[in-house]
């Protein structure tokens, strides 16, 4: 398969990312696909992918059977198809999805980025997969992610993905800032986490009520006096 062009890569990615994270309006319009092209969270670097751009994207992906479109409907809907075109199992699918979207990650990084999309049991996981994909033989393709060297300042090395050719090492390296937490996904996580909470509390107040107990760090008026 040839190198993709960057906004091939970014279609590509936007379409895996919108299966798994909004499956109730996938597949994607044209003008869905271009939104999430050019939204500003969770992507680096950031585009302004134009209609028509995004057209001829698709018309070259499907020439490499990596997207195709849904037949049935008024307005024109696509879908992925990079698992099966690329040969690649689900789990390296998504980190592949991940990097084209969000640049060079650590594998740290690529564990919290894919919560929505796949649930790894832990790093090394993560690190599992993405050594499968860097020792992928010739015969299959060919290596589809590198390892760059480590930046000074930084704690962990960072992947990058070779669907659109040969990384710059130098420049990737010189690019990368020292390792700090990606704030969307940790707002996520709390947001997460501030609900289950929520819901316990709400679950213990209703448990309480059917034992005929008072819930935990409530005070009787009687007490206060």
């Amino acid at each position: 398969m040839r190198n993709l062009t960057p906004v091939e890569a970014r279609v590509l990615a936007t379409l895996m990312e919108k299966a798994r994270t909004v499956p109730d309006s996938y597949p994607l319009s044209l003008n869905a696909l271009v939104a999430g092209c050019n939204q500003k969270s969770s992507r680096d670097p950031l585009m302004n992918v134009t209609d028509p751009e995004a057209q001829e994207a698709l018309e070259s992906l499907r020439q490499l059977t990596l997207v195709f479109q849904q037949t049935g409907s008024r307005v024109a809907r696509w879908e992925h198809n990079f698992q099966r075109g690329i040969g690649v199992p689900e789990q390296s699918a998504v980190l592949l999805g991940l990097l084209m979207l969000r640049g060079p990650q650590t594998a740290g990084e690529l564990r919290i980025n894919s919560e929505r999309w796949y649930r790894f049991a832990d790093i090394s996981s993560v690190e599992a997969f993405l050594d499968e994909l860097r020792e992928r033989p010739d015969e299959k393709g060919g290596p589809l992610v590198v390892r760059l060297p480590r930046a000074p300042g930084a704690r962990e090395q960072r992947w990058a993905h070779l669907l659109c050719g040969p990384v710059d090492m130098a420049a990737a390296a010189e690019a990368v800032q020292p390792d700090r937490p990606d704030l969307a996904a940790l707002q996520e996580r709390v947001a997460a986490l501030e609900a289950e909470v929520h819901g316990l509390r709400a679950s213990l107040r209703d448990l309480c009520e059917q034992l005929g107990m008072s819930p935990p760090g409530h005070v009787e008026s009687n007490d206060r006096a």
